[in-house]
């Protein structure tokens, strides 16, 4: 995909990966004295056009943080509402993605899902499987621990069945076995609703990312605060450990 210019800003080009912990759902419903679930259920709208946006940039990749393994402590009726709510959106999106060439990944610990929620996730990311234009993930019963967990968990079944040695592992050993290794790490990342924390979401991928926090409920973050988002990122010195000279001088090379 190719990757544009902002025209606002002379720095980095638009992020390839935009990851966004979609925070405010249930605030949103309150100032409207509405149940929780309406604010869930207006967020799903928001995605659509967060979708089209990264789209319209020329994001490669967009990571929505849509439901957290921490999440199940919610009240039941709330978690209830929010699995019915995903299998409603996995029914009504996913032609709609193949039509625009969307592939869409789940990620996260999925075994905690009814059979009927695993069986809709494995169609959707089935249909979408061949599409090569925006990589949408969704991480569902994710967290960041779980993640490193898991990974150090299947490097360790190697090392027992004699295909990995200890000595030969590495941080890229490791990263392999990370949930989306095979894209490029969030350049960005975005949380709405106010707070400042990132909440257990992508901790190993986030080693270099771009932080981003809007005061806007997910329900009212949209097209152009998401260009914003991306302004700020663009206009930001990505350094990766180096000074600002050489940064410079690597531009200049």
């Amino acid at each position: 995909m190719t990757q544009k210019k902002n025209d606002n800003t002379p720095g980095n080009p638009v992020p390839r990966h935009i990851a966004i912990i979609m925070d405010g759902n249930n605030r949103w419903a309150k100032a409207r004295r509405l149940p929780g679930l309406a604010g869930h259920k207006a967020g799903v709208d928001c995605v659509r056009s967060v979708i089209q946006g990264c789209i319209e940039q020329g994001v490669e990749a967009l990571t929505l943080f849509a439901f957290s393994s921490e999440n199940w402590k919610r009240p039941p009726l709330e978690v209830k509402g929010l699995m019915e709510l995903f299998k409603l959106a996995l029914d009504r999106e996913s032609k709609k993605l193949l039509k625009n060439n969307i592939r869409l990944r789940v990620i996260g610990d999925k075994t905690a899902f009814s059979d009927s929620l695993r069986g809709k996730i494995a169609r959707a990311e089935e249909m979408t499987a061949e599409c090569d234009g925006l990589q949408l993930n969704i991480a569902a019963n994710y967290g960041g621990r779980w993640d490193i967990t898991n990974a150090a968990k299947q490097l360790a079944e190697r090392c027992i069945a004699g295909e990995l040695d200890l000595e030969t592992i590495s941080e890229d050993t490791l990263g392999e076995f990370i949930s989306m290794s095979e894209l490029p790490a969030p350049d960005l990342c975005i949380r709405t609703g106010g707070e400042q924390r990132i909440s257990n979401f992508l901790i190993w991928q986030f080693a270099y990312t771009e932080l981003y926090f809007s005061d806007l409920f997910w329900p009212d973050f949209d097209k152009d605060a998401l260009s914003e988002a991306i302004d700020s990122y663009c206009g930001r010195e990505r350094r990766f450990g180096k000074t600002s000279e050489q940064i410079e001088a690597e531009k200049n090379a």
